[in-house]
């Protein structure tokens, strides 16, 4: 007897060119065979070019959403993208305070969007201050590129040691590093290797490759979309986060350019005749 879809929850930013925020996400869902729900945190306006301007949505109407949706699609697994506001990010740990309550293994991968790709800044100080008081501790996976543990961690990371060194930091102030895991990626590193941390492991490298390709946008919103999937579909951390990174290197790879810019990679590569 074939498995209802599982149903999982993105909430994120709007991309209208679809490669990267809430479009991206629900792309990268379905290509795991998963049904997405979204609740989108801001409108921008952006294309492949990068991010002229954003218009975040209210803390009333993000919260009203997601109380609205677990009443009626309760979601197995949720993934958390751009917030842009402290008052978005207060919503949402509010929001899972409660509902992490009813439903304490439900997997919550964080992916923390500070900034875009093309340099403008996507979440305000004061939402920083609270994404690292009151969201992180209630999430389950946090994956920051090398930019976004640096600005996490007030430490450099430039090199694999910096890489480490931040990652284990950035753990252990979450929680105490009870149970967080920490997947960091090292896409501007040479080679471009991620770690994983995992409490009461040693860190573990997942061994990367160079992909030469414009194909970029978006890669952050794909990779941790997809980690939850896996964990929804009962993947482990390791052979989740194994299976994650294969995904994205053939997203990337078998991506067709589209636009002037960085365009989108190829996310629903999984379900296209090879």
């Amino acid at each position: 007897m074939t498995q209802p879809m599982q149903t999982v929850l993105t909430i994120a930013g709007f991309d209208p060119s679809s490669g990267a925020g809430i479009t991206a996400d629900l792309m990268v869902f379905a290509a795991h065979g998963l049904f997405g729900t979204s609740c989108i945190t801001s409108l921008t306006v952006q294309s492949t070019r990068g991010v002229l301007s954003s218009y975040p949505v209210s803390p009333e109407a993000l919260r009203a959403t997601l109380d609205c949706l677990v009443l009626d699609l309760p979601p197995a697994g949720i993934k958390i993208g751009m917030l842009a506001t402290a008052g978005n990010v207060a919503a949402v740990a509010d929001f899972l305070q409660i509902f992490r309550a009813k439903a304490p293994h439900l997997p919550v991968v964080l992916d923390p969007v500070l900034r875009s790709s093309s340099g403008r800044e996507l979440l305000d100080p004061a939402g920083l201050d609270l994404l690292r008081t009151r969201l992180l501790p209630q999430v389950d996976w946090v994956t920051p590129n090398t930019a976004e543990l640096a600005v996490l961690t007030g430490l450099p990371v430039e090199t694999h040691a910096g890489l480490v060194t931040a990652g284990l930091t950035l753990q252990q102030s979450i929680r105490g590093g009870e149970s967080v895991i920490v997947l960091a990626k090292g896409g501007h590193l040479n080679p471009p290797d991620d770690l994983l941390i995992t409490p009461g492991s040693e860190p573990v490298w997942l061994p990367g490759e160079h992909i030469a390709s414009t194909s970029t946008h978006g890669t952050g919103c794909a990779f941790a979309s997809s980690l939850l999937s896996r964990l929804v579909l009962g993947d482990q951390p390791h052979p989740a986060a194994l299976a994650t990174k294969a995904y994205v290197a053939e997203a990337i790879r078998s991506a067709i350019p589209r636009g002037s810019g960085n365009g989108p990679l190829n996310h629903l590569w999984p379900l296209q005749p090879r």
